[in-house]
This record gives C-alpha cells, sequence and structure tokens, in this order.
C-alpha cells in the first residue's frame, strides 16, 4: 500500500517515537510510506536526525504548526490537500490534534480511500479551559465523521472518545505504542556506572521522572510531595530526565525548600539513552495531569524499575497496584508521597514488582507487535472496503 503518516511536529515525545517506529516496521514489510511533518521542533529536542539516518520517505509542510491561528490553517490545509493529492495514498493515517484534523479533511478533500487516526492522548482534557476544550470536542467529532477507524494507545482513550462522541466503539481499536524492547537490558554493571556518574552510591534510593520540565507534566505536584517524601526516606535522591521552558521555575522552587541538592537533572537527552539513565532509579515518579498511556511506565517496567504513578488516563493498564507499582488517586499529593516512601523501604517489594513489570511489557509494548496489528488493520480495512465495492 501506499502509505502516508501525518503528524504536527517531530520533537522528542511518545507520539513522535511511536509514528517514526510504525513508519519504519510499514516500509520493512514492504509498504511505500511517506511522513509528513511540520518543520518545527522545541526544547524538548528533535526526532529529524532519526528520520534522515533511517532512509525514511519524508515532505514537511511549512504552514504545519502548533500554534493556532485561522488564516495559517487554512493556508496549511490546502498545502496538505494538494500535497495527498500529489502523493496519491492509499491510506493516510494521522496522528495529533492539529494534524489529525486539518490531515483527516485534507485526506477527504483528495479522496483518499481509507482514512485512520490514533489518539496517543485527547486533544481536549482537564488542563484546558472549558472553551478550548469546546472547541477542540467539536473539531474532533467533526472529524471523526470522515474516520474510518481509530487507533488508541490504550482503552481508557477509546472510552473517553466514545463518551465524547467522536465516534462509534466499534470504529476503536486499542493499540499499545510501541518501543524497541531489545534496547531494554537491565544490568547491575551499567548501574553501577550510571550511579557513579551521578555521583550517587548503591545504598542511596533514586527516584526517577521521565517528562518535559513542563506545568502539566506534574513536576509541581512532585515538588509538594518532596518533603514529605524525605522526611520519611532520608535516603532518597532524585533524578529528572528532561528539559523544558518551566526548568528555571523549578530550581528556584527546589531551592526555596531546600531540597536542590537532593535533584539531578540531566537536561535533554536523546532517546536511545533511556534504558541506560533507567538502570540508575530505583523507583519511576509519574505525577503528569493529562496523559494517553505514558511511554515512561513501561519503559520503567522493562528496565525492573516499578512505578509510581496518578491513575489518570492509560496509566492503569500497566501500573498494577502490588503486581508492577501503586496507583494513587489523581491529584493526591500526600499518597503520592507515602507511595515512595513505601517503596524506598521496601527493596524486597521493588525486586518483585520490576520483574512482574517487566515480563509483562516486553511483549506488550514490543514494536514489532505494534506495526504488525496496524499492519493488520489496514488490509481489513482495504478488504472490507473491496466488498463493499
Amino acid at each position: 500500500m501506499k502509505i502516508c503518516h501525518l503528524i504536527t511536529r517531530l520533537i522528542i515525545g511518545g507520539a513522535q517515537e511511536n509514528t517514526l517506529l510504525t513508519c519504519e516496521g510499514l516500509r520493512d514489510l514492504g509498504h511505500d510510506v511517506v511522513l509528513v511533518a511540520g518543520p518545527e521542533t522545541g526544547p524538548e529536542g528533535s526526532l529529524w536526525d532519526r528520520v534522515e539516518s533511517s532512509g525514511l520517505r519524508y515532505e514537511i509542510v511549512d504552514s504545519l504548526r502548533r500554534a493556532v491561528r485561522p488564516i495559517n490553517e487554512v493556508r496549511c490545509l490546502k498545502a496538505l490537500e494538494r500535497l495527498i493529492t500529489r502523493l496519491n495514498c492509499d491510506v493516510v493515517h494521522t496522528h495529533s490534534s492539529k494534524a489529525g484534523i486539518l490531515g483527516r479533511l485534507a485526506a477527504h478533500r483528495a479522496g483518499v480511500p481509507l482514512i485512520v487516526h490514533t489518539i496517543h492522548g485527547m486533544s481536549f482534557n482537564r488542563t484546558q479551559s472549558r472553551a478550548t476544550r469546546t472547541v477542540y470536542r467539536a473539531l474532533e467529532r467533526r472529524a471523526g465523521r470522515i474516520t474510518d477507524a481509530f487507533i488508541s494507545v490504550g482503552d481508557a482513550m477509546t472510552n473517553q472518545a466514545v463518551a465524547a462522541g467522536i465516534g462509534a466503539a466499534d470504529l476503536f481499536t486499542s493499540i499499545h505504542s510501541g518501543m524497541e524492547t531489545d534496547k531494554f537490558n537491565p544490568h547491575s554493571s551499567e548501574r553501577a556506572r550510571v550511579r557513579a556518574d551521578w555521583g550517587i552510591d548503591q545504598e542511596t534510593v533514586v527516584v526517577g521522572t521521565i517528562a518535559r520540565l513542563f506545568r502539566n507534566k506534574g513536576y509541581d505536584e512532585i515538588i509538594e510531595a518532596m518533603p514529605r517524601m524525605v522526611s520519611a526516606a532520608d535516603n532518597l535522591r532524585f533524578v529528572w530526565v528532561g528539559d523544558g521552558r518551566d526548568r528555571q521555575r523549578y530550581e528556584t522552587e527546589l531551592s526555596r525548600i531546600g531540597l536542590r541538592d537532593r535533584v539531578h537533572l540531566t537536561g535533554l537527552v536523546p532517546p536511545g539513552r533511556i534504558p541506560e539513565l533507567l538502570s540508575g532509579c530505583d523507583v519511576l515518579l509519574h505525577a503528569s495531569r493529562w496523559e494517553g498511556l505514558p511511554r515512561a511506565l513501561p519503559q520503567a517496567l522493562l528496565m525492573e524499575v516499578p512505578v509510581v504513578s496518578f491513575d489518570n488516563d492509560g496509566a492503569p493498564e500497566v501500573v498494577v497496584p502490588d503486581v508492577t507499582g501503586t496507583l494513587v488517586r489523581f491529584g493526591d499529593v500526600t499518597g503520592l508521597a507515602d507511595a515512595v516512601s513505601a517503596l524506598a523501604r521496601a527493596p524486597e517489594t521493588r525486586l518483585r514488582l520490576g520483574r512482574e513489570g517487566r515480563q509483562r511489557c516486553l511483549e506488550m509494548f514490543d514494536h514489532r507487535r505494534m506495526v504488525s496489528r496496524i499492519d493488520d488493520l489496514y488490509r481489513r480495512l482495504a478488504a472490507a472496503r473491496a466488498e463493499r465495492k
């Protein structure tokens, strides 16, 4: 098949990594694949180097940008329609909110036979104003009427989308966001080296967080919980992996509460270093206010690192209480602190949860399984369309 994958921007992020692995995998299965994206990156870093090195065919649409500007959206829609018409694809598969809405409308206007959209996280969510949520919900409903199939990275996304009237339940398929599981291999020697680089000894309990340094990623809640954590478990240290526009604000707040020296900030790192950095952690703490199914959760479990997370969105599909980690009611900062403190004092529990989590995630999140299931969905859609003719 001729397949076009369309995403707003190629920053370092879960949706973007998912999209690249899908494009590479479908190409390796023999499909003619082109990746379409806007030119913007950001403080999160860029995946364009990976696109170049992978040899993927790609197109950049200059008017496809994250900021919402009505005049530019009209220009972008026309540009996408011209491009999709020229590509003459059998399938247009969109990702992210802006590319998802404009891309599906452009594909419909261009007469593309099959239009698929992946929901990595809802475009309308609790972090937005009511007016913004209302507008995005209306746009998603309109785009849903011209969508042949939806892929959700977790059942939570399907449930939220169906409840919002985005599409009928039978249009949705849950396919977990794949990753290169072969690259996640726990080794004690790697753990010792990484912790030595951080200046942290082997007895200290390291609580890691992998997320952009941005207010909706839960760092405000983590900082609020930290004094209670260290009061209960004095041997705690924290490692934050990532960068973002709020870094200075968080560093200032950490200094204000006297805990700046307990936090090691790695800054921006390539996605390929995530397994290495996770090897130095004992617990992954995830407190995001809004997600789809965060990749950091299975990534940690693949490295046998148990997880403490708020119970929002897709987290409960990975974090099973007393099996792979601890779930905390969303917004319960005290509960978050107590869950981390309890694991800090229980090394045998951490070991048990981490090992069980790895076994569960090895198959569930393997990128080859994801690509195979997407390929199968395309083929079923094409066969059903052929029968209707």
